[in-house]
């Protein structure tokens, strides 16, 4: 194994976040899996009023006040839950049919293959809890009430996991695609190996699809079944319209799944605490946080209010979706499609594989919506989740909207850092596509 500074190396790139050695990533280990239990209890317990929790800081101090909320990781009932789901996932995933898949072409000249059954798995899950709904043997409020307990006992298995991916990375990689990136601090942050598998479980497919993003979709439904008991029955439309938007999007995901293999958080982000907690904590905590708090606080909205938040929310997925769409087919192709009526336009850039072995060649769009900036789809991703947030209205702001304040840091963030990865990549011809296409993200300002 080999280290992943070494020269040559353009599997990642610099972001605007500061502190990325090792100061930064150290930091945020000791503080988000705090900080997602303070937004849970701030959102369920305090009205969404983060003033209120610093006066409880203020009066009995930051520990004893952490500690006080904390809910128990070790509640039965919640770890019944956890691996009844995780377990289900397991299975849908290694034994659902597919098509073969073969994703880009790794660093170090690996093709990862995967079994395209997303979106099978995806409508098996939710037929299964829609079915044992009905017939009584689930209770979807049950998540809803016991998402304190979830989130901390999912912190302990996530943190325990990344520990395992560690000490696998270092004693039994599964590719060449791995290695220490320095210090045991960022070999447990950023991981060591770019697509591990554990008895032929894709783990990255697993986590970042299977459980997070799967969850999401569960999540929400049973946040919406809460809403409706405690509105005797009735769901509130602008709970419905928060819902609709979110299932839209990630049935998008589902559909699209194989293309987000192929993305940047596939391809060079590594399989450790940043993409694992992440998504097995961060995404249950944050991405769900807006229907969390509308399942108790979902204010009165008129129909056409309603309706015109739909269209737009609609409208946002459609257009990320689409630009999305424009750039998997023009991969898929090598260009030999047709993107807005005519074939598109694009810059051959060379590289070579970071152990300096081969060279390559790799096609980059400068057509239709990736005409617009290199990184246009974050834009609408970005418009969505302000649509699905937008039905609290003016009733809190800490738990309907952080969602969109995290995602607008993320994706700028990412698009900054896939920018300088790409420079390192392609060089020259790098150069060459910023000069056709000169905005990073929203076309005429950055």
């Amino acid at each position: 194994m080999t280290s992943k500074k070494q020269q040559g190396d353009w599997s990642a790139g610099d972001g605007i976040l500061p502190g990325r050695a090792v100061l930064g990533p150290l930091v945020l280990m000791l503080t988000t899996p705090v900080f997602s239990i303070v937004f849970y209890h701030v959102v369920a317990h305090l009205d969404s009023n983060f003033w209120a929790f610093l006066s409880m800081i203020q009066e009995h101090g930051f520990f004893t006040t952490v500690y006080s909320i904390w809910p128990s990781p070790w509640d039965a009932v919640t770890w019944k839950l956890i691996t009844s789901f995780l377990g289900f996932e397991l299975l849908l995933q290694k034994f659902l049919p597919g098509q073969q898949f073969e994703a880009t072409v790794t660093p170090k000249g690996n093709r990862p293959v995967y079994k395209a059954n997303g979106m099978a798995a995806y409508l098996v899950t939710l037929a299964t809890l829609l079915l044992g709904t009905y017939l009584g043997y689930f209770h979807p409020a049950l998540v809803f009430d016991k998402f304190g307990n979830i989130l901390s006992s999912m912190n302990v298995f996530a943190l325990l996991f990344c520990a395992m991916l560690l000490i696998k990375g270092h004693v039994a990689p599964s590719s060449t695609d791995s290695g220490s990136n320095g210090s045991v601090v960022m070999d447990y942050y950023w991981g060591m190996e770019l697509y591990p598998q554990i008895l032929g479980w894709d783990v990255k497919m697993f986590t970042n699809c299977r459980a997070g993003m799967m969850f999401w979709a569960v999540g929400i439904l049973c946040f919406a079944h809460k809403n409706m008991q405690l509105h005797g029955g009735t769901l509130q439309l602008g709970m419905a319209v928060n819902v609709a938007l979110q299932l839209i999007y990630i049935t998008k995901f589902f559909y699209w799944e194989m293309g987000y293999m192929c993305s940047m958080d596939i391809q060079h982000d590594r399989a450790g605490y940043y993409i694992c907690w992440g998504c097995l904590v961060w995404v249950p905590s944050v991405y769900t946080s807006h229907s969390f708090y509308l399942a108790q606080h979902a204010p009165p909205i008129d129909t056409f209010v309603g309706l015109t938040i739909f269209l737009f929310g609609f409208l946002c997925i459609f257009i990320n979706y689409d630009s999305d769409h424009q750039r998997y087919v023009f991969r898929q192709t090598s260009g030999k499609c047709q993107l807005w009526g005519k074939v598109p336009r694009k810059i051959v850039a060379h590289y070579t594989t970071s152990n300096g072995n081969k060279s390559r060649t790799s096609l980059l769009l400068v057509d239709g919506w990736w005409r617009l900036s290199r990184h246009f789809h974050y834009v609408p991703e970005i418009l969505a989740s302000l649509a699905w947030s937008l039905p609290a209205l003016d009733t809190g702001f800490v738990g309907p909207y952080f969602y969109v304040i995290f995602l607008t840091i993320l994706l700028t963030d990412r698009a900054f850092r896939d920018d300088d990865r790409c420079r390192k990549k392609y060089g020259k011809d790098w150069e060459t596509y910023c000069e056709i296409v000169p905005y990073k993200i929203v076309p005429g300002i950055v």
